[in-house]
């Protein structure tokens, strides 16, 4: 996973990801989640700039909540599976989450998330 990891945070303070690592440059975004056999369902990968993910050469199923520049949700797209490619206008930035967590966090469009450092 990316470098230096943070946790994501609702609005009402609810954990959304408590481990969130950050992919904000080319080799960090082109790697994404490729490789790996799982994602852990306390982990997540937020990529920015963005607007689209695929799941090509991924092995498992993931959720993508697309947000805006202020981590704003403008859509969801549950159980993406491998070759998939999925986007949202507006969405500036991409969090891929385990298969079933925005549903089982309360993720919804129009939430406002946050990140905090030093997880």
């Amino acid at each position: 996973m990316a470098a230096a990891s943070r946790t994501l945070l609702g609005s009402d303070g609810r954990v959304v990801c408590e481990r969130c690592a950050v992919a904000d440059s080319f080799v960090t975004r082109l790697r994404g989640l490729l490789g790996r056999r799982e994602l852990p369902r306390d982990e997540g990968l937020l990529i920015s700039p963005s607007s689209s993910i695929h799941t090509w050469f991924m092995r498992f199923p993931i959720d993508a909540v697309f947000l805006d520049r202020d981590l704003g949700v403008v859509g969801v797209a549950a159980d993406v599976h491998p070759w998939r490619f999925a986007w949202r206008k507006g969405a500036r930035q991409v969090l891929e989450l385990a298969a079933g967590e925005a549903a089982a966090r309360g993720i919804d469009v129009g939430d406002r998330l946050r990140l905090e450092e030093g997880a």
